[in-house]
């Protein structure tokens, strides 16, 4: 049985409809792809030049949070063959690093990365990629969506300071155990998708001392746990040292959390009215990495610039 009829079978054992359950179900996954949505090509800086240098990736666990109690996850840590241990290297932290890390994924961030640094459009940058909570015992045996980290929701759209502590307290000071990195917050980039291009915002927001640079990908700045209140918030709040570029799709959600595209444009003309340095790219995806990892090559170049 497929997920369409499991769906049907349920809607009619509870009395929602269809629609319904399929928001419910997109809503909590960031790589589904909506029907009328617009789909975008890669270009030649996302795929492997041979002249580029290539940087290395690791994974490792981490299981002793403080912040986060009881949770478990992966991390990855990409650091550019040009790196020099004896200068401090730029830093960028993606949240549901899977999705960043993968070489044949939508964003192929170790790829883009190698290609830029080499023309020397972003500085030497290390990368950190980190997934969001289990709350079990063990990890998944891969990472990905599914199963659904319990405590990712929790972690990414809760507006407070503890993601940020988590990152800077716990999971940092993890990396620089063995790289030498930046304390400059202008040379700190903070990314993420759907719930986690929240999360690098509100990380930046409230700790625009040790990161000034955001990209959101189809952020969902909604009324999950509270992210709708942002725009409103911006306006209202002594400009911070910011810099923000936002992606989203005319396709992207509207359901019983909000409109994802209204939410982001908001979310724009409040940082346009605060004369942030922000940029928008609004484009006909949906809740996806699609376009978002089309325009990486020149979203970093712009963040970096």
């Amino acid at each position: 049985m497929n997920f369409r009829e499991v769906t049907v079978k349920v809607a009619k054992a509870t009395g929602l409809c269809l629609a319904a359950m399929l928001m419910l179900y997109v809503a909590e996954k960031p790589c589904a792809a909506q029907d009328d949505a617009k789909r975008y090509e890669h270009g030649p800086d996302s795929a492997r030049h041979e002249d580029a240098p290539a940087g290395t990736v690791t994974m490792h666990v981490f299981n002793s949070s403080h912040v986060f109690p009881g949770t478990i996850r992966r991390y990855w840590i990409y650091v550019p063959e040009q790196y020099d241990e004896t200068e401090p290297a730029a830093l960028m932290v993606f949240q549901d690093g899977h999705a960043y890390i993968k070489e044949d994924g939508d964003f192929r961030v170790p790829v883009v990365f190698d290609n830029l640094i080499h023309q020397g459009e972003m500085p030497v940058t290390i990368g950190v990629f980190i997934d969001p909570g289990h709350k079990t015992a063990e990890l998944p045996p891969e990472p990905g969506w599914r199963p659904r980290p319990e405590n990712r929701s929790f972690e990414y759209d809760t507006l407070s300071s503890d993601y940020a502590t988590f990152l800077i307290d716990e999971i940092l000071p993890e990396v620089t155990k063995q790289y030498n990195i930046t304390d400059d917050p202008q040379r700190r980039a903070i990314c993420g998708i759907s719930s986690g291009g929240i999360c690098a915002f509100t990380v930046a927001w409230e700790r625009p001392d040790q990161f000034r640079k955001v990209l959101s990908h189809v952020g969902s700045f909604v009324n999950i746990r509270g992210g709708h209140n942002y725009a409103a918030l911006i306006r209202k709040t002594e400009k911070k040292p910011l810099r923000i570029i936002l992606q989203d799709g005319s396709n992207d959600l509207d359901n019983q959390h909000g409109n994802w595209p209204l939410a982001n444009q908001q979310m724009h003309k409040s940082l346009e009215f605060m004369d942030y340095d922000v940029k928008f790219v609004y484009g006909e995806g949906g809740h996806n990495g699609n376009h978002g990892g089309a325009i990486l090559p020149d979203s970093l170049r712009w963040l970096w610039r």
